[in-house]
């Protein structure tokens, strides 16, 4: 009878299925390769830079490198081929809506961790902080302080609750306690924040990184600047369409060793250059750089040490609490555990790649300053300080390093796109067709994957064509993003707030904490513009200057909650249904 047993276990099929050994060694063997692949590149290229480096030619010569070769270009090539054959790859290996949406529900904590960490992490940032070190200076890497404390309040307060829950899409949560109304609310907001962020990442990837650095003339380039930024657009879209988020997860993990690739090279290329690490190692206060105080009661200062820290704590607490591409993340993980390891995955390598972008800012700014003339109308222009990591990379760096940094860009905004196309997806088919039209549901398991791809791919087209248009706002994109997304990351946050930790919460209590926290985030983000405009018509006397833009999520979030709670109170009726996510229904509540 034993041995019988024991036999028929080996035989039986389905026994084995649902581990799947050999797809699992196979995904870990792909990955190797392809991560393998990308160092022996710069392994190969590098020698190419210490025999020019070993010339002795002083850094002020006019480089001999400009614009793209077809070495770069072919090192991008290879690149989006190797996205696109993961796309493939997974494609054929999706069964069925969980498979696309949430990989199954048993995807590993350090790869989901890792691909949070790279869709969070945008173009726009990757630029933005070699600029910030070069223009303003070091305070703000003291946001990398908010970090341990935004994995306590987020791994132990906030991913328990999701993982009970275990939806798809984070919306989901809000309908249990708040009804249908703000359910559709919340994920109207985080479509249009999405949509309009994807749409600005891809703008500034094509427009000021790729066509940048091909160097044309204003009026060709204005003709090659939507090719690029469909070309970019689509091969994220096609990708990410037909492998859903497993092949998203890794491509955005093979992404994030891209990332932090590029900028290690960089360093190293200017290292060489100048000599040793001790030629750019900043020894004192640069006198460019604001003069940023611990603290500050004036919210006109633009950055302190104490609002870094709170800033990027209430962000990362908002954002780890609220956004789908986040909470779908800790979903697709067995328990939770494994949601509280993705996250700390992600805040690690964030202050990696924090370390490591300071350190390309140090060290462009040590360079540049050894040779003024080479970037003196960028070199301490706020506005143009963003552009002197690609104005480096396509002068000074030699061909094939160029393609992989420039790679390492693409795959910041890649990363993104992708995440935030299957995450769109995911709401998109939850929350409004699911929800909504009835039929959706009851289709086969081939039909619902076929059906989430089409709105996958249409998604990614709309954020194209969005993107298309972005070249209309003037201004600062950085600022414009920034300014645009604290807008609403703090309100969205605040519904979630309400509906897991008040217990008499009330759809009208968080609509109206959500339009106070609107309004609160828009006078911060706004006001400058706000009293000039109100200037101009006579009724202020004179425009204020611009508020530090560190405190506009912590002050929305204090809106939504004053206002929120308040009214709550006011228009709950004791139902013994009641009760918060937290305590369950039927609770008494006293």
């Amino acid at each position: 009878m034993m041995s019988r047993s024991l036999s028929d276990r080996r035989v039986d099929p389905r026994s084995v299925i649902p581990e799947i050994p050999v797809s699992h060694s196979a995904l870990i063997r792909r990955r190797t390769t392809l991560i393998a692949t990308l160092f022996l590149v710069c392994l190969v290229s590098m020698p190419c830079l210490a025999q020019r480096q070993a010339s002795g030619e002083p850094a002020a010569v006019s480089p001999p490198w400009r614009g793209m070769t077809f070495l770069d270009w072919s090192v991008i090539g290879v690149y989006a081929l190797g996205m696109l054959a993961i796309g493939w790859y997974y494609s054929v290996r999706t069964r069925n809506k969980d498979d696309y949406l949430l990989g199954g529900r048993n995807m590993r904590s350090s790869s989901v961790g890792l691909s949070l960490f790279s869709t969070l992490f945008s173009t726009i940032t990757y630029l933005a902080m070699p600029g910030e070190m070069i223009s303003k200076g070091p305070v703000i890497l003291w946001s990398m302080m908010s970090i341990p404390i935004a994995y306590v309040v987020v791994g132990y307060f906030l991913i328990p609750h999701f993982m009970r829950l275990r939806m798809t899409s984070a919306y989901e949560i809000l309908e249990t306690r708040l009804g249908v109304g703000i359910r559709l609310l919340a994920a109207i907001v985080f479509l249009a924040t999405r949509f309009l962020w994807m749409a600005l990442i891809v703008y500034v990837t094509s427009e000021k990184i790729i066509v940048t650095m091909m160097d044309l003339p204003p009026d060709r380039a204005r003709l090659v600047m939507p090719i690029v930024a469909i070309a970019i657009g689509l091969i994220t879209v096609v990708y990410t369409t037909m492998g859903g988020l497993r092949a998203v997860v890794l491509t955005d993990v093979i992404q994030s060793f891209i990332l932090m690739g590029g900028a290690i090279l960089a360093v190293i290329l200017i290292t060489i250059r100048m000599g040793g690490v001790g030629a750019w190692w900043p020894t004192t206060w640069s006198p460019h750089w604001d003069q940023q105080p611990i603290f500050s009661w004036d919210p006109t200062i633009r950055v302190t040490v104490v609002g870094s820290i709170v800033m990027m704590t209430v962000w990362w607490i908002c954002t780890a609490g609220s956004d789908q591409m986040a909470i779908q993340r800790y979903f697709a993980t067995r328990d939770v555990k494994a949601a509280r390891r993705v996250f700390l995955v992600t805040g690690l390598s964030n202050i990696a790649i924090t370390c490591l972008l300071a350190a390309v800012g140090f060290a462009l700014l040590a360079f540049f300053e050894s040779n003024k003339h080479l970037a003196a109308e960028v070199l301490y222009n706020e506005k143009k300080a963003d552009t002197i990591f690609p104005f480096f990379i396509v002068r000074y760096v030699p061909p094939g390093i160029t393609g992989l940094i420039l790679a390492a860009l693409l795959a910041a905004a890649m990363s993104s796109l992708s995440a935030g196309v299957n995450s769109a997806c995911s709401v998109i088919k939850t929350d409004f067709i699911d929800r909504f039209w009835k039929g959706a549901t009851g289709r086969s398991d081939r039909s619902q994957v076929v059906q989430t791809r089409i709105i996958s791919f249409l998604a990614g087209v709309f954020m194209v064509l969005l993107s298309l248009v972005m070249g209309q706002i003037k201004g600062n994109i950085m600022e414009v993003t920034v300014r645009t997304n604290h807008v609403f990351v703090a309100p969205l946050f605040g519904l979630f707030f309400m509906a897991l930790f008040v217990r008499r919460a009330t759809p009208v209590g968080a609509a109206c904490g959500a339009i106070a926290g609107c309004i609160v985030a828009v006078l911060f983000a706004y006001w400058d513009l706000i009293t000039a405009g109100l200037a101009s018509l006579g009724l202020f006397s004179q425009a204020s200057p611009q508020l530090s833009f560190q405190w506009i999520s912590l002050f929305s979030l204090l809106a939504h909650l004053a206002v929120g709670i308040p009214v709550s109170r006011y228009t709950h009726k004791e139902n013994r249904a009641g009760g918060s996510l937290v305590t369950g229904p039927g609770q008494s509540q006293h």
